[in-house]
Formats: structure tokens, sequence, C-alpha cells
């Protein structure tokens, strides 16, 4: 999968999967399953390291999960996370970004959206593709009440459709859009050209990503209620994978009762 397939896949209305994986074994699966993208999130933080959040993940772990995941697949984008801190500026980014790369990762993703224009200017200029981040942004959360939906009332949804904007005119290549209403995504995702990846944000994005370990019923505690588990309804891990993956296609994932 080339990203510039994923401008294809908008432009022709076909829906975008995307999930998350850490180790061989996962990706293996998950890139057998036709997944278009798979995402080594530094959600690694919550459901390997068992941390409250994800700023506890160092560049070392994201390098060494991003290296066994990447040489595990042969179809899907592979996109690692920028973690906490390796982002501050445009020289540490460009060093964090190049590794990245570096160990298997055809894009970078981060949070935020115009307090990083350099950053993700000395990116794009260096022939780095970058994957935005807006809405909930994970890496600002520090416990569990910090995981609010983003963008109700009109100036920060304002906000939120500036920002996406912006993104898009500096070169970023696909944005995540995490915990907005869904009539806030589909105006973003329809004053896009690039390609929306939603979680929790409804089903007018141009595609959907979820946690693996959310979507097999594996994370313990209060889900949050965009996270549908999909292995309660079926066989195996890779009959699971599968159903997300036409489910997300053919638009019965996320319901109604699924958005916000």
């Amino acid at each position: 999968m080339k990203h510039s397939e994923l401008r294809v896949f908008k432009d022709n209305g076909q829906k975008i999967t995307c999930l998350t994986a850490y180790d061989a074994s996962m990706a293996k699966l998950i890139d057998g399953a036709g997944v278009d993208i798979i995402l080594i999130g530094d959600s690694l933080g919550m459901v390997i390291q068992g941390s409250e959040n994800t700023r506890s993940v160092s560049m070392n772990d994201m390098l060494y999960h991003s290296a066994i995941v990447a040489n595990a697949c042969n179809q899907s984008l592979v996109i690692a996370d920028m973690p906490f801190h390796s982002y501050d500026n445009p020289k540490t980014a460009l060093v964090n970004a190049k590794e990245l790369i570096d160990n298997g990762a055809h894009m970078v993703k981060l949070e935020g959206g115009v307090e990083n224009t350099d950053v993700i200017n000395a990116l794009v200029s260096n022939n780095i593709r970058v994957c935005g981040h807006l809405g909930l942004q994970p890496q600002l959360v520090v416990d569990s009440s910090g995981y609010k939906v983003q963008g109700r009332g009109e100036a920060d949804a304002q906000s939120i459709l500036d920002n996406a904007m912006l993104l898009e005119s500096i070169g970023v290549s696909i944005l995540v859009l995490e915990c907005i209403p869904s009539n806030l995504a589909k105006l973003i995702t329809k004053k896009l050209k690039i390609p929306t990846i939603g979680i929790g944000a409804g089903k007018d994005c141009d595609g959907q990503v979820l946690v693996s370990y959310d979507m097999l019923g594996i994370t313990l505690g209060r889900q949050p209620r965009f996270v549908r588990n999909f292995l309660s309804s079926e066989s195996s891990i890779s009959s699971a994978i599968k159903a997300f993956v036409s489910e997300v296609k053919e638009g019965s994932f996320p319901n109604k009762s699924e958005s916000y």
C-alpha cells in the first residue's frame, strides 16, 4: 500500500481500514487480513507497558516496536507514532523521524496543529511523510479523566477545522480525527483533499482506526463508546480482523451509538 493510493480511496469513496500492531505475530495477522494501514501506536504505553497514559513511551520503545512490526508486513502502509517530546523542535523531530523511517515506517504520526508548523515543514521538506492527529490528543492526557470529546463548542470546533486545513496546506498526507462530534468530522472530511481516519469521530471519515487490543476485547476496564469487540461474534482473531475490515468498508462500523 502506497500513501498515494489512500487519496484514490478517498476520491472513489472507498473506506480505509487501520489497526494498531506492536509485535510481529499481530502485524502478520492484520497485514494478512488486508488492513490498509498498520499503526505502531504509542498506545503501547498503555496496552503493552501498563501505564496510565502514552507519555512514558520512549523513542527506543517506538524504534523497537516499529522494526518488528514493519518487518512482518507485506502490503499494509506502516505508520509509526512519534512519542511525547520526540518532536519538540524541528531538529529533534527530523532526527527521530528519520530513525523511525530507517526502522521500516513509511510515515510518522504526530499530534497537534499550528504549534507544529515548523516541525512538519522540516519533515515534509526532507521527504518524510506525515500523518496528523487532531481532536483528542492522547499525549496531552495525564489520566483517564482527560479522555473527553473535543470540539463540542463552536470555538473549539472552528479551531479543529482551521488546524485541519492548515495541516493539509503544509503537506500532511493523512489526518487522524479522535473523539470529535460526527458532524464536525463530516465537515472536515468534506473540506479536505487528504484522507481522514476517524476514531470516535463517526462514520463519515474516509477511514477508521481502532487499537487492536480494544477491538479484540483484550483491554480491561471501561471501554469508550466507539470501541466494538469484533472477536465476541467471531471464532478467531483472524476472522475478527476480517470482520472489522468488511464492516468499515461497507460503512456499518461505526454505527450511531458508537459515535458522538
